[in-house]
């Protein structure tokens, strides 16, 4: 990570989401536990939020963070089940 910020190329898909709201509650948990975080959506910038539903919201993580993301969410009483 150079200059706190997230770069393209270190970046995994640690869980998808069928809808913002679950994708948001997650990268919140993650942030909350340290872990930086990205949200990946192809919904037009929310103008066309029915978009998700087909495409799904990704959430992103450093490769080096992924066990450590995925031990949050499955630990997460606010996400449902997976």
């Amino acid at each position: 990570m150079e200059g706190g910020k997230l770069s393209d190329s270190e970046l995994l898909v640690v869980q998808m989401f069928a809808d913002r709201i679950e994708a948001e509650l997650a990268h919140s948990a993650l942030e909350a536990a340290g872990i930086p975080s990205i949200l990946r959506t192809d919904d037009m910038g929310g103008l066309r939020p029915h978009m998700a539903l087909t495409n799904g919201v990704a959430l992103l993580v450093r490769a080096e963070d992924a066990q450590a993301a995925a031990a949050v969410l499955a630990d997460d009483q606010r996400l449902p089940p997976r």
